[in-house]
């Protein structure tokens, strides 16, 4: 059989503090259970095995398979113009995104 593990009223009345809740105002018993069925939870898990690594369920890039860095010409302002009607002393106007008040 299990041994749950319980909290005694020290660690209690100093979860009460750090909380700012007042005993008056909170059933202490009914608290107490609560807090003992959350540490209760950390046994369950501290059964689990988190030896692994979590890095490694995101992929890894390399610098060696990144492209090179190499500067190409852009586009230049005739073209940019010939692509929309909404092209005004070198921006374009697009729809406005944010509400109102932003």
């Amino acid at each position: 059989m299990l041994s749950m593990k319980t909290v005694d009223e020290t660690t209690l009345s100093n979860l009460l503090q750090l909380s700012r809740l007042s005993p008056e105002s909170t059933d202490m018993a009914t608290l107490k259970k609560q807090v003992d069925e959350i540490v209760g939870y950390f046994d369950i898990l501290s059964k689990y095995d988190d030896s692994e690594n979590p890095y490694d369920a995101y992929p890894s890039t390399e610098a060696e398979k990144l492209r090179e860095d190499e500067i190409v010409p852009g586009l230049d302002i005739p073209s940019l113009k010939q692509t929309t009607d909404k092209f005004m002393d070198g921006y374009y106007q697009v729809p406005k995104v944010l509400g109102e008040g932003a």
